[in-house]
């Protein structure tokens, strides 16, 4: 167990430095990123308000299919919350800060 957790990685799979990563032209920025993030937990809360949906039906997925779907929206939904609020922190910090 401990070998596979002490794996080298080789310099070439490693992201080259910003200058050259920015001149490939496929890095998103993180406004894009937020944004992908953000659809697909609302992705995440569709899929489990369907499933929910179709439960009460009597159709569709049974009710283990349908608590993972919820499960999965809410593990995603806190994450979000959680960054959110680190991003809020970070941004209270640079305010302090004294130039």
């Amino acid at each position: 167990m401990v070998k596979e957790l002490t794996g080298v990685v080789p310099a070439s799979t490693l992201a080259p430095a910003s200058g050259a990563a920015k001149s490939s032209g496929t890095e998103k920025s993180f406004g894009d990123f937020l944004a992908e993030s953000l659809s697909k937990v609302d992705d995440l809360q569709q899929g489990a308000d369907a499933a929910v949906a179709q439960m009460a039906q009597g159709e569709g997925p049974g009710i283990q299919e349908a608590m993972v779907a919820i499960e999965k929206a809410d593990v995603a939904f806190k994450l979000m919350m959680e960054v959110r609020q680190k991003i809020l922190d970070a941004y209270q910090e640079v305010i302090r800060m004294q130039v």
